[in-house]
C-alpha cells in the first residue's frame, strides 16, 4: 500500500468515525428530549398545539 492509499484510508476512517459519533449523539439527544417531554406532560404541562381551538398552520 502506498502513502497515498494510507492517506485515503485514514480519511475515510476518520469520516466514518465522525459520522458514527454524530448519529450516536443525535440518537442519545432524541432519547433525552423524549424523556423530558414525557416528564413535562406527566406534570400537567401540555404543548400549545394540543390546546382546544389552537390555530393550525
Amino acid at each position: 500500500m502506498s502513502t497515498h492509499d494510507l492517506y485515503v484510508a485514514a480519511a475515510y476512517a476518520a469520516t466514518v468515525i465522525v459520522l458514527t459519533g454524530l448519529v450516536g449523539w443525535i440518537l442519545l439527544d432524541r432519547r433525552a428530549r423524549k424523556r423530558e417531554l414525557a416528564e413535562l406532560e406527566a406534570s400537567g404541562i401540555r404543548r400549545r398545539s394540543d390546546r382546544p381551538g389552537a390555530a393550525k398552520s
